[in-house]
Formats: structure tokens, C-alpha cells, sequence
């Protein structure tokens, strides 16, 4: 038992490093480095900026994909992907002779964002670790926090020291030197599939009538969430100063962020899954909506509002990782966690955009009522998934067929090597 905990960690940890470098050189690049990349080539700063969206855009396309993928093969082929695809995109950025080829780095950097961010990462742990992976995918979001808090920094004096050219060719070394021998020396091939890997009875099959309502809200929920996240990401500062919050203490408030994050999900993480996954997501939107609601009302309470976003987004994380392994079940989860990431990519790939138009358009009055609009939408979400819940819905055979797919994939892991039983989540 204390071995098998001890490589779980192991795992996780390797992991976590592989999230805080893949976000912190993907998501989180174009906030130290756009600036920079346009003073010092002329390229427009939208369109540099712009970057981030065709990357967010391709992983969208390809998140289906890599689902199925993980369900087929495990997460390590991938994730060896994800490195390799990330590596050879920051090459491409770092020696970029003129915008449409950096541009062209950003669709290969957008693959390996689709095949290395929190999704891939989620669907990784769940297929090593079936019903029983809630536990493993809170813990890694607790260091994929620290993506912005270690990156930031580190991208702020690569460029103040070598330049952003360097910068990307540094990350490319990274991801060579640390994330790919991480991925290959500690994140184990996962465990046959008693059926070989064929999807078409789960990924490519019609989903049952709960189902697809659950499908449904969900996918809502991750697009109002993703929108919401990359809004605040984008836009906080501008934000914060129509509403004549200096810069420097604007830079303050939006520092309050990071740790609320972490130190939402270390609570959650103290809890040891004794609660419904739905529980975190609901008690997230909430957070959320409620801090959002004191920023649009102009309540002079900009830290406390921050704080509780914060929190939010924090917990929303392991919520997106862990409330569709409670629904679907582990055997369906890599598959269908692809499908959800789609919708969820694009609205984050659109959401910069959608910003500055309505900020441009409809001042900051309509950009914060925007904000609160879609928080509020999620609360309303995440409630009607209670409703979804196998044991929940009283349709004769749903909750059967439910039930003997999560002994397929009990039956699916090797004996002695991870415990069976009842999720402990559930």
C-alpha cells in the first residue's frame, strides 16, 4: 500500500512539473513576451497576441483526437507528444524571421497544448487510475498553480537577460531536457483495455438521454468557466483601471489571484474526496459568480472580490477533471473528456477578442456585466447537473448500463498493481 501510494506521487509529481511548464510556456507566454516580441520586430501587437488564440484554436481541433488516443494507447505516448511538439514550436517561435512564421509556431505549440494541457493530463490519471483518480487529479492542479508564479518570473528575467528570441529557445530546452525525460522515465504505460481500445462503444456511440443532457451542461459550464478565466486573465488590469485602481496596486490585486487558487485547492485536497465532485463545482461557480457580482456592482472591495475568484478558479479546475469521472464513469472518461475540451478551447481562444470589443464598444460598465452575466449562467449550470447524476435519473437501465462500465473497468487493471472497489468519490 505505501508503495503504491508512493509511485502515485511519484507520478503526480512528474506530472505537476510537466503542467507548470507546458501552461507557464504556452498560455501563460504572450503576458511577459508579447510586449517585448512587437517592440522589437514591428509585428502588431494584436497579432502577436493573436498568437495564443490560433494555438487554443488548433488544440481545440485536436482534443477529440487525443482523447481517443489516451483511451487507446494511455497518456505517455501522448504526453511524449506534447513535449516534443512543444519543443519544436518554441523553435520555431525563437527564430521566426517574420510574423507568419511565428504564427506557424503557434499552430505546432497548439498541438502540443492539445496534447499536454489539463485535459490530457486528467484523462492521463484517469485512465491509470480509473474511478479511483480524483485524489491524483487534485493534487496536480495544486502544482499547476504555480505555472504562472514559476513562468512569469522566469520568462520576465530570460527576457531582460538574453532576449525573447532566447527566451523560446530556452523553453524549447526545457521541454527537451526536462519534460520529455520526465514523461518517459516516471509516467508508466497505462493498463490494457479489456476490449483492445475500441471507442466506437463508448466515444463514437449515441450517448443515453442522460447523458447527453449531462454532456450538454457540462460543455456549458466549461465554456461560460474557460470565458470567464481568460477574460479576468486578459483583461483584469484594464479592468481594474477604468475603475481608477492605479496600476501598481491594480498589478497587486491580480497577484491575490495565484494564491487563492492554491489555497482553495489545498482545502479541497484536506478533504480527501469525502463530497461529491459536484459539490466543488457547484461551491466554485459560486465563488466565482459572487466575486465577479462585488467587481460589477463597483463594491469597494476589489481584494476580497479577487480573492473569492480566486478561490473559484482554483477549485473549478479539479472540478473540470473530476465531475465528468463521476458522471461517465472511468471507462468513458478519456474519450468524452476530449469531446469536452473542444468547446472549452474555442471559447478561451475567443474570449481575448471578445474582450476588447466589448471594452471598445460598450465600456467597462458592460464588460464587468458580462462577466457576472456568465458567472451567474454557471451557477445555474452546475445545479442542473445534480439532476444528471447516474443514481439521480430513474430510466430503467441507465443506471445498470452505468454500473457495468465501471466494472469493465475494474476488470480492465491489472490485479495487484491498483486496488479495485468502490470509488471513494462517489
Amino acid at each position: 500500500m505505501r508503495s503504491e501510494v508512493h509511485n502515485r506521487l511519484v507520478v503526480i509529481s512528474a506530472l505537476g512539473v510537466v503542467e507548470i511548464l507546458a501552461w507557464g510556456s504556452s498560455f501563460y507566454l504572450p503576458a511577459v513576451l508579447a510586449g517585448p516580441i512587437a517592440a522589437d520586430t514591428g509585428w502588431p501587437l494584436a497579432w502577436v497576441v493573436g498568437g495564443l488564440s490560433i494555438g487554443l484554436l488548433v488544440a481545440a481541433i485536436a482534443s477529440p483526437r487525443v482523447g481517443i488516443a489516451i483511451h487507446r494507447h494511455g497518456g505517455r505516448p501522448v504526453l511524449v507528444s506534447a513535449a516534443l511538439l512543444l519543443t519544436g514550436g518554441h523553435l520555431v517561435i525563437g527564430l521566426a524571421p517574420n510574423l507568419p512564421v511565428f504564427l506557424s509556431g503557434w499552430l505546432v505549440i497548439g498541438l502540443g497544448m492539445g496534447c499536454g494541457l489539463y485535459d490530457p493530463a486528467f484523462a492521463t490519471l484517469g485512465r491509470l487510475y480509473g474511478d479511483e483518480a480524483r485524489p491524483a487529479i487534485t493534487t496536480l492542479t495544486l502544482w499547476g498553480g504555480f505555472a504562472s508564479t514559476v513562468c512569469w518570473p522566469l520568462s520576465a528575467l530570460l527576457v531582460e537577460q538574453v532576449g525573447w528570441r532566447s527566451t523560446c529557445l530556452a523553453y524549447a530546452g526545457l521541454h527537451l531536457f526536462v519534460t520529455l525525460p520526465l514523461v518517459l522515465g516516471l509516467i508508466p504505460e497505462a493498463p490494457a483495455l479489456a476490449n483492445g481500445g475500441d471507442v466506437k462503444h463508448l466515444g463514437e456511440a449515441p450517448l443515453t438521454s442522460r447523458e447527453r443532457r449531462a454532456f450538454a451542461l457540462m460543455a456549458g459550464v466549461l465554456v461560460f468557466g474557460g470565458t470567464v478565466m481568460t477574460l479576468i486573465s486578459v483583461h483584469l488590469i484594464t479592468l481594474l483601471q477604468a475603475r481608477g485602481v492605479a496600476f501598481a496596486a491594480a498589478v497587486s490585486y491580480g497577484a491575490l489571484i495565484g494564491p487563492s487558487q492554491v489555497g482553495a485547492r489545498v482545502v479541497e485536497m484536506a478533504n480527501k474526496g469525502r463530497h461529491h465532485p459536484l459539490w466543488t463545482l457547484n461551491v466554485a461557480m459560486a465563488l466565482v459568480a459572487f466575486g465577479l457580482a462585488i467587481l460589477a456592482l463597483g463594491i469597494p472591495a476589489v481584494g476580497i472580490a479577487l480573492v473569492l475568484y480566486g478561490a473559484g478558479n482554483g477549485i473549478y479546475s479539479i472540478a473540470r477533471g473530476t465531475v465528468p469521472l463521476a458522471l461517465f464513469g472511468s471507462e468513458r472518461y478519456p474519450v468524452l473528456a476530449g469531446r469536452l475540451a473542444r468547446p472549452s478551447l474555442i471559447a478561451q481562444a475567443l474570449a481575448p477578442s471578445l474582450g476588447a470589443t466589448v471594452l471598445t464598444y460598450g465600456g467597462p460598465d458592460l464588460a464587468y456585466a458580462l462577466l457576472a452575466v456568465l458567472a451567474l449562467a454557471n451557477v445555474g449550470l452546475a445545479g442542473a447537473l445534480w439532476g444528471t447524476r447516474p443514481e439521480a435519473v430513474g430510466i430503467p437501465g441507465e443506471a445498470e448500463a452505468v454500473s457495468k462500465n465501471r466494472c469493465f473497468a475494474s476488470a480492465a487493471k491489472p490485479k495487484g498493481r491498483l486496488r479495485n472497489g468502490p470509488p471513494s468519490s462517489l
